[in-house]
C-alpha cells in the first residue's frame, strides 16, 4: 500500500523537484519504506512505498517499462496479478521483479485503458506515456483507494490525499457551500466533490486521460443488478461460500506479517474463519472494545478467536479518546464525521504492532443488505405501497409538522420520520430515513447568508441521482446500488483508508472483491433480506463456520457511545471547538442555536449527539486547514 502524487507540466509554472518531493512528504505515512520521484519536461511523478510484495529495491517506484516509454506510480494490490503474469509470460514477456506493479505496466503497454477490465484489486494509479505525452489515471471499481485531482486552465495535478495538492500555487482553499450542506447531511462529502472548490475526486470505476491541457473522464465499470439469477438458494449459497473463501485466500499473499480485524460480527468472523481454515499457522486477530456494555463486542470476538485458536489481541478504549482525537482527525483533509473512525484508528494501531497487512470484513452490509436501515426501509416501503396516495401526499406532511413540536420524545421523533418518509417517493424516503440531520434542525441552524448562497440546492439529489441510475428489478436492489456507489466509497472506505494509512497498515476486504460484488448483484433480493432477516444468504454461507450466537445475534455495528462521550470524555474539547467565538461554524450557522443544541444535549432534554459530533469534526477540520493558515497570514 502506498501513496502517489504528480502533475502535468503543461502550462505548469513551478514544477521543480522540491515541489514534487514536498507532495510525497505530505503523504509519507502512506509509504514510509521508500520514496521516489520522476521529473521530465512533461510530467512530475512521486511515490511513497509501503512494501508488501517483493521487499527489495527492485519494487520501488516510479517504475519504467523496458523501453522506458511508460512510467507508473501505483497504490494498491492486484490480487489476480500472478494469473495475468503467467499469461503474459506465455506470450513471451519477461519480468525482472515479483511485483504487481510491473504486471500492470506491461499490460497497459499492450492494451491501454482496456487493461482495467483484467485487473481485480484495489488501486489508484498513474501512467505517463512519454511518446504520446499523455497521463493515464484510474481508480478501482468500488473506491477502496483514493484519487484526488485538480484541473484548472490547463493545469493538472493528482494525489492520494488532498494535503499533497494544497501546497500547489494555483490551488485556493475556497470552500464549496453545497459540500458543507452535503457533509452535514451525509457525514462525508460525496464524490466527485471535495470540500474545496479547486479539488475533485476521481469517482470509483472511472479512469482519466490528460493530454495537452484537456482532461477526459470515463466510467469503465458499474454494478449491474439487471441480471437476476434463477438458481436455487442452496446453489447460490454454496457458490457464495466458495467464492468468499477463494477471495480470502487471494488476500493472504504477502511478504510481510498478515492478520485480521475481528469485531465479533458476522462479516469479520466469517473472514477470520476462512483465513484460519486456509492458514498453516494461527491467524493474528485484533479487536477493539468499550467500557459501555452495549457498545462492546469483545466477548463475541473472543469466542470466534477461541474457536479458531487465533493469536488474539484486544484493546479497550477508555479515557484516551480526548487525548488522541485531534491527532486522529488530522488525517482527514476534509470534514468527515463517521464516529467509528475512532475505534478504526485504534484497531489499526493495535494491528500494526503485529502485522503490516490486515484482512477485514468490510462490505458485507452494503453488498448483502446488513444494516438496520434496510429493515426500516422495508417496513416503510411496504406501508408506502399500502397507504393511499392522497393520504401520503395530503395528510402525512401535515401530521409530520404536528409531530415536530414533540420530537424530543423518541417515539414521536420516529413517528415524524415515518410520516416524512411515507409522504415521499421511495428514493426520497430512503434519503429522509438516513439523513444525518433533521430538516427542521437544519432550518433552525442555517445562517441567512448561507441559506441564500445555497439557493434551492439540497443534498438529497445525490441519493436521488444514484437511485435513478440503478438498474435493479426492485427497491432493495436500487437502494443497495445507491449505498454501493455513495455511502460505501464516500464514507466507509474513506474511514478505513485514512485510519489504516495513518498507521501505515494495509487493509484488504475479500467481500469487496469485484467477483463477490458482481455475483451478489445477481442474487435475488429475497435471498438477501428474507423474512425480516438481514444479510440472509451471507449468514447461510457462513453457517458451517460460525455458531448461531454469532450469526443471529442483534447487530451492534462498529458503534461508539457518542452521546455519552459528548457529556463526559470529550466534553471539554468539544466545547472548546463548537462554542468558540467567531469559529468556522459561525460562518454557516447561527451561534445562538448552536449553543441551544449544546445545552439541550448536556441537560438530556434532547440527544443531539450526531449533529454535535458533526459540528466538532467540521470545526476541527476548519481550524486546521482554514483558520490556521489565516492566522499565519
Amino acid at each position: 500500500m502506498c501513496g502517489i502524487a504528480g502533475f502535468s507540466r503543461y502550462q505548469f509554472e513551478s514544477g521543480d523537484e522540491s515541489l514534487l518531493s514536498g507532495m510525497g512528504q505530505a503523504i509519507y505515512h502512506r509509504g514510509p519504506d521508500a520514496g521516489g520521484t520522476y521529473l521530465d519536461a512533461g510530467v512530475g511523478l512521486c511515490h511513497r512505498r509501503l512494501s508488501i510484495l517483493d521487499l527489495s529495491a527492485a519494487g520501488n517506484q516510479p517504475m519504467f517499462s523496458p523501453d522506458r516509454r511508460y512510467v507508473i506510480v501505483f497504490n494498491g494490490e492486484i490480487y489476480n496479478f500472478l494469473d495475468i503474469r503467467a499469461s503474459l509470460e506465455a506470450q513471451g514477456h519477461q519480468f525482472t521483479t515479483h511485483t504487481d506493479t510491473e504486471v500492470i505496466l506491461t499490460l497497459y503497454a499492450l492494451e491501454g485503458p482496456d487493461c482495467l477490465d483484467k485487473l481485480n484489486g484495489m488501486f489508484a494509479l498513474a501512467i505517463w506515456d512519454t511518446v504520446e505525452q499523455t497521463v493515464f489515471l484510474a481508480r478501482d471499481r468500488i473506491g477502496k483507494k483514493p484519487l484526488y485531482y485538480t484541473h484548472q486552465q490547463g493545469k493538472f495535478a493528482f494525489a492520494s490525499e488532498i494535503k499533497a495538492l494544497l501546497p500547489l500555487p494555483f490551488i485556493s482553499k475556497s470552500i464549496r457551500d453545497d459540500a458543507v450542506y452535503d457533509f452535514f447531511a451525509y457525514q462525508y462529502v460525496p464524490d466527485p466533490k471535495t470540500i474545496f472548490t479547486d479539488i475533485q475526486k476521481c469517482p470509483p470505476g472511472h479512469y482519466m486521460l490528460f493530454k495537452g491541457g484537456e482532461l477526459t473522464i470515463k466510467r469503465y465499470w458499474d454494478v449491474d443488478f439487471s441480471r437476476t439469477s434463477n438458481n436455487s438458494e442452496e446453489a447460490l449459497t454454496n457458490q457464495l461460500r466458495e467464492l468468499t473463501a477463494h477471495c480470502t485466500k487471494q488476500r493472504m499473499i504477502a511478504d510481510v506479517p498478515l492478520g485480521a480485524f475481528l469485531s465479533g460480527g458476522v462479516d469479520s468472523s466469517g473472514v477470520v474463519a476462512m483465513m484460519a481454515n486456509q492458514s498453516e499457522s494461527p491467524v493474528k486477530t485484533c479487536s477493539i472494545g468499550f467500557d459501555e456494555e452495549r457498545f462492546n463486542e469483545t466477548e463475541f470476538a473472543k469466542a470466534v478467536a477461541d474457536q479458531y485458536h487465533t493469536e488474539h489481541h484486544e484493546f479497550i478504549v477508555h479515557d484516551n479518546v480526548s487525548d488522541n482525537l485531534e491527532h486522529i482527525v488530522s488525517f482527514f483533509d476534509e470534514p468527515f464525521a463517521d464516529p467509528s473512525l475512532v475505534p478504526t484508528y485504534f484497531v489499526s494501531k493495535l494491528a500494526r504492532q503485529e502485522v503490516t497487512v490486515a484482512i477485514a470484513g468490510d462490505g458485507g452490509d452494503e453488498v448483502f443488505a446488513g444494516y438496520e436501515k434496510y429493515s426500516v426501509d422495508a417496513v416503510e416501503n411496504n406501508l408506502r405501497n399500502k397507504v393511499p396516495g392522497w393520504i401520503r401526499k395530503n395528510v402525512l406532511p401535515g401530521l409530520a409538522n404536528l409531530l415536530s413540536a414533540g420530537s424530543s420524545i423518541t417515539v414521536l421523533r420516529k413517528a415524524k420520520s415515518l410520516c416524512d418518509s411515507l409522504s415521499c417517493d421511495p428514493a426520497m424516503g430512503f434519503y429522509l430515513s438516513n439523513a444525518q440531520i433533521d430538516q427542521r434542525h437544519w432550518q433552525q441552524l442555517v445562517a441567512p447568508d448561507f441559506a441564500n448562497r445555497l439557493g434551492d440546492y439540497h443534498p438529497s439529489q445525490i441519493t436521488l441521482d444514484a437511485y435513478a441510475r440503478a438498474n435493479g428489478p426492485d427497491h432493495l436492489a436500487k437502494i443497495l446500488y445507491t449505498d454501493l456507489t455513495t455511502f460505501l466509497p464516500g464514507g466507509i472506505l474513506v474511514k478505513v483508508d485514512r485510519m489504516s494509512m495513518a498507521n501505515s497498515l494495509e487493509v484488504r476486504a475479500p467481500i469487496l472483491d469485484r467477483e463477490v460484488i458482481e455475483f451478489a448483484a445477481t442474487v435475488p433480493s429475497a435471498f438477501k433480506f428474507k423474512d425480516g432477516e438481514k444479510k440472509h444468504i451471507l449468514k447461510e454461507a457462513f453457517k458451517p463456520l460460525l455458531p448461531d450466537d454469532i450469526l443471529y445475534r442483534k447487530k451492534m455495528g462498529f458503534s461508539v457511545p457518542l452521546d455519552s462521550w459528548l457529556r463526559n470524555e470529550i466534553k471539554a474539547i468539544a466545547e472548546s471547538y463548537i462554542l468558540k467565538d467567531n469559529n468556522g461554524l459561525c460562518r454557516y450557522f447561527k451561534p445562538a442555536v448552536i449553543r441551544q443544541f449544546w445545552q439541550q444535549h448536556q441537560n438530556g432534554s434532547y440527544q443531539h449527539g450526531t449533529l454535535l459530533w458533526s459540528m466538532l469534526m467540521f470545526e476541527m477540520w476548519y481550524q486546521r486547514y482554514i483558520e490556521s493558515e489565516a492566522e499565519a497570514a
